[in-house]
């Protein structure tokens, strides 16, 4: 009874009884009375659904979100083999189409784009399992003090390791969205600088024996800004080393090797190796480095090639003079850029504006207004997605189950789709259908697909990860901390960071610190020592049986505990929290140290990505690439799959 007693004070403490907004769906249904204030109902028994009512508007949920009750658990009862001994007898279709699209992600809207370009006035359905449109372009829109903040509920940015492709960048411009005008228009990348803030390092006391934040990097030198670090004198020394990239004795760490070589080795060591291994480093270091990849990979330096982190820029590679250009074996993803890279961009909510610019070009009404600046701010008229008149519809909360060629798949005039809609099943046939969903989900859903490209579906097993945003009535602690990011290597989020400044069309970001923001926060789980797809098995395992309650907890003591120097108090403080769990997450991108060199076009991905009759697959995970340039590429791929056949 004491310990209950204990955590019931501590919880109080944190405010974790306190009234902030906790509003989620429960099959296709919002627990408690914020149901009537959301505008949003469960399906009726005329057979209404949520998105065709007044107000329905899921942008503004907060709760567990991303993959939310109701979204799942119908796919999983089919991996399980379970769902069809309970679902009944499927229906005969009732409405034909000439493409159907499984996902309303970025790739799946893309696909439903270029089949219109190739085929105007072509009929398409989107079926998405989630409650909203863009699949991880999610949005998540507050209204705090009278104003919009919105932020990113899945993918961040435009961007990618190499040039987008004539194809992507064709898309981007046709939505209207011009990238390196819009970087020069409208961030302000250095708004947090201009303040005083800067970066630091929680060491938290489970890990470190104290709680201890370090503030200053980029501006002061790493000695003097690890003085006080809860660590011995000779892993703060070789941390610094680290950090600036300097060998122990100031000669090449890898010598006699020339720049190919040593790219070469990297590729098949980690991370953590090189930093310990060849760097010399003491191994209580890597305490301070392991979870430094996470925001980037989901895994720690013991399963990220230590050739990736050289390319995206990550510390300790300077004394290997390392020629630029990427290498055979080279995965990265993201930042590095050794090859050119892509232009950026941050919509504030993410590629959640994509999305919805490309909503806007299926179903104009559906998004009011003309221009990527003023979609940011665009209300988005749910009940438009589902009309019967409109050449392409949106239906959502709709789980697909089944998806069949009409016949043998070399002679296929179409495809049957089966999905489940709050409870009932349904049955439409399409000419042609686009798979935009997860890798992993197809082989249940097309039971009839070859063996060996089965296989290929199954192999990439995306990455688990959690980001989450938090609503505070200001800014004014990590003003008096000169903070604006934080990374904690040991804590149950890894990093932490104020929202980017991004002022586009009528939506204005923070002006003051007295100015009420979002912060957004990374978790990754994983199991360190086992090979990266393994290690993003057990972190969905852990992300499924995880609850909100834990997610709050955590959120409002780790944010307490780092921010408390500045006056923070998380009871007080904190006005909503919106987690955006996502089991499946980032695409799988194949890694150095677990996955072998394939030949040219029997890489699983490539395997798994085949058309099959009237059925083609666009995704990310096809790409074998977590970015939006692979899933508009892929889409535009599987298109002219079908339309070449």
């Amino acid at each position: 009874m004491a310990g209950n007693s204990s955590r019931d004070k501590n919880d109080q403490r944190l405010g974790m009884d306190r009234p902030i907004e906790r509003r989620d769906f429960l099959q296709g249904s919002l627990i408690g009375g914020a149901a009537l204030a959301a505008g949003l109902r469960p399906a009726t028994a005329s057979g209404g659904a949520p998105q065709d009512q007044p107000g329905y508007y899921p942008p503004r949920l907060n709760g567990l979100r991303g993959s939310h009750k109701g979204s799942f658990e119908a796919a999983h009862s089919l991996r399980d083999g379970d769902f069809w001994a309970t679902a009944g007898k499927t229906p005969a279709a009732r409405e034909s189409y000439d493409l159907v699209v499984v996902g309303g992600g970025i790739s799946g809207l893309s696909a439903a784009f270029f089949y219109r370009q190739a085929k105007p006035g072509a009929r398409i359905l989107i079926l998405d399992n989630h409650d909203d449109f863009g699949g991880h372009a999610k949005r998540n829109e507050f209204m705090l003090g009278g104003g919009m903040r919105l932020m990113n509920g899945g993918t961040l940015e435009i961007d990618s390791p190499y040039p987008y492709s004539p194809v992507a960048d064709g898309l981007l411009r046709a939505l209207g969205i011009d990238p390196p005008a819009l970087e020069k228009q409208c961030a302000d990348m250095g708004f947090y600088e201009k303040h005083g803030l800067g970066s630091g390092i929680f060491f938290g006391r489970e890990d470190f024996g104290a709680d201890k934040l370090v503030v200053g990097i980029g501006t002061k030198p790493f000695p003097a800004l690890l003085h006080d670090a809860p660590l011995s004198e000779r892993v703060k020394a070789d941390t610094a080393r680290i950090f600036t990239g300097a060998s122990r004795d100031g000669t090449d760490p890898m010598p006699g090797l020339n720049s190919a070589q040593k790219k070469e080795k990297l590729a098949h060591i980690s991370y953590g190796d090189f930093i310990v291994h060849v760097m010399g480093a003491d191994p209580g270091v890597l305490k301070v480095f392991q979870r430094l990849t996470h925001d980037e990979w989901g895994v720690g330096v013991d399963a990220v090639p230590a050739l990736d982190a050289w390319g995206f820029g990550y510390p300790g590679f300077e004394a290997l003079k390392l020629a630029p250009g990427s290498a055979p074996h080279m995965s990265f993803t993201g930042k590095g850029y050794a090859d050119g890279g892509s232009y950026k961009f941050h919509f504030p909510d993410g590629n959640a504006s994509i999305a919805r610019l490309l909503v806007r070009s299926l179903i104009p009404s559906a998004v009011p207004g003309h221009s990527a600046a003023d979609v940011v701010t665009a209300r988005a008229d749910y009940a438009q997605l589902d009309k019967p008149g409109n050449e392409v519809r949106i239906r959502l909360s709709s789980i697909v189950v089944g998806v069949r060629n009409i016949g043998p798949a070399e002679t296929s005039a179409g495809a049957d789709i089966v999905y489940t809609r709050f409870g009932q099943l349904h049955q439409v046939r399409a000419k042609n259908c686009v798979l935009a969903c997860y890798n992993m989900m197809i082989p249940y859903l097309c039971p009839e697909l070859p063996d060996k490209q089965k296989e290929g579906l199954h192999y990439l097993v995306k990455t688990p990860l959690v980001y989450t945003s938090v609503a505070i009535r200001n800014w004014r602690a990590f003003k008096a901390l000169g903070i604006s990011q934080l990374y904690a290597p040991f804590g149950y989020f890894v990093t932490m960071r104020l929202n980017p400044v991004t002022n586009i069309g009528s939506y204005h970001s923070v002006g003051s610190e007295d100015d009420p923001t979002v912060v957004f926060l990374v978790r990754t789980p994983c199991q360190p020592g086992l090979d990266e797809r393994a290690q993003n098995r057990a972190g969905r395992a852990e992300l499924l049986a995880t609850s909100f309650e834990t997610f709050e907890r955590n959120i409002r003591d780790q944010m307490g505990r780092m921010l408390g120097p500045g006056g923070f108090d998380p009871a007080r403080d904190i006005t909503a929290i919106t987690v955006n769990r996502w089991p499946h997450g980032y695409a799988y991108e194949f890694n150095s140290l677990f996955d072998p060199d394939w030949p040219p076009g029997q890489a699983p991905n490539e395997i798994g990505r085949a058309r099959f009759g009237r059925i083609a697959i666009a995704n990310s995970d096809s790409g074998a690439g977590a970015y939006t340039d692979v899933a508009i590429d892929q889409a535009h791929r599987a298109v002219v799959d079908l339309l070449g056949a």
